[in-house]
């Protein structure tokens, strides 16, 4: 399935990309998990429906049925709804069809082929190392009483675009996902970013064998190596960046310091980082300086201060653009959804959404979730299915 996935995401395409790519395309790898006996509705047609409806705003599995059932004709047709040969009529899915379907869906499968088509209707990055950050998320609202909450952990490129998600078993922690997420991705020239959860030496081992570097932040958990980079003389090594900003109430100043280090026990680690950070809060006038300690594996040369600076700083756009994109805009913590791979699904579905409207230029989701909910071609058309 790999293979065809990066076949489709190599595929040639007139201007605009972006317009030419299909969904259904990509869709067509996923398994189908219904019997072969009865089966009315294509896999393609009823998931590129509910992709369709997130993109149009659709926030519940509720919000997707109805919108398939408000669809015109012409738009079913678009969508691969099976037409009656002698009447013409577009035969519309029942809600219990599009549900019984989404509960079994194999959400790996569906993650890949979404990452593989948001790859492919890309625009092609900018020479240079890219980054992406790693961090997981708890569906809070997916809690049973007898279950925990489904956790998912993501991967996302720094500009705010999805490439893998995996959901981490129960009764574990990310620990044992990382590396089954990044396995669907090639990591060849990236720069891979995570908290210090990740700051493990199978991880770093596992990153450069796939050709990626790392940014690792240590912290108390590695009591050895934190407190050795911990008490490097910081005083008396060059500051490589400094910045200030003012926003969201507050005056914010970041100093960072590197140093080459050849004998840290990481594998691969060449310089160690200190990121000092002073923030005024304007309203209560409290002063808070934090000093974060990171490595990595990228030596003395290859990327300079603000642009080590602008990657560390920017791990945390996978909280901005995505895990508060999803919370806030489509409400995805106040959702009691927990059938099944339901949880998952319906967090896959986002994604795309948010990854095709960051794509097509929006900066804010919920305005872009308006616009295309005025005109039923628009989500359609973003999708490939219509021109």
């Amino acid at each position: 399935m790999l293979t065809a996935l990066g076949q489709l995401a190599q595929t040639s395409a007139p201007v605009p990309l972006t317009d030419a790519v299909r969904l259904s395309g990509f869709l067509d790898l996923v398994p189908d998990p219904r019997g072969v006996r009865g089966r009315r509705y294509r896999l393609t047609a009823l998931v590129a429906a509910a992709a369709a409806s997130v993109l149009a705003g659709a926030r519940s599995l509720t919000a997707i049925t109805e919108w398939i059932t408000d669809a015109p004709s012409w738009a079913c047709r678009a969508l691969g709804f099976p037409v009656d040969p002698l009447t013409g009529t577009v035969s519309v899915p029942h809600p219990h069809t599009v549900r019984r379907l989404l509960v079994q869906l194999d959400g790996d499968a569906l993650d890949r082929a979404i990452g593989a088509f948001l790859t492919a209707r890309a625009t092609p990055a900018p020479a240079g190392l890219r980054a992406i950050a790693v961090d997981g998320k708890a569906l809070r609202g997916s809690r049973t009483a007898t279950t925990p909450h489904v956790t998912l952990l993501a991967a996302m490129d720094h500009a705010g675009h999805v490439l893998a998600q995996r959901q981490v078993a129960d009764k574990s922690n990310e620990i044992p996902a990382f590396k089954p997420l990044l396995d669907t991705i090639d990591l060849t020239g990236t720069v891979i970013t995570a908290d210090a959860l990740h700051t493990q030496h199978a991880h770093g081992a596992y990153l450069r064998e796939r050709g990626a570097h790392y940014i690792a932040q240590v912290k108390a958990n590695h009591p050895g190596l934190f407190d050795r980079v911990r008490h490097l003389p910081w005083r008396e090594i060059t500051l490589d960046h400094h910045e200030r900003t003012r926003a969201h109430h507050r005056t914010e100043i970041r100093r960072l310091k590197t140093a080459a280090f050849a004998h840290l026990d990481y594998p691969d680690a060449c310089q160690a980082l200190q990121v000092v950070r002073w923030r005024k809060d304007f309203t209560t006038g409290k002063l808070t300086i934090e000093r974060v300690y990171l490595i990595t594996s990228l030596p003395p040369g290859v990327a300079t201060g603000a642009q080590l600076a602008a990657w560390i700083k920017g791990h945390w756009r996978i909280e901005n653009l995505l895990h508060h994109v999803r919370d806030r805009t489509f409400r995805e913590d106040d959702s009691t959804i927990h059938v099944g791979r339901l949880p998952r699904i319906m967090a896959s579905l986002r994604n795309l959404a948010i990854g095709v409207h960051r794509q097509g230029g929006h900066t804010n989701i919920a305005a872009a979730l308006r616009h295309t909910a005025r005109d039923c071609r628009r989500p359609l058309t973003a999708l490939g299915l219509t021109g």
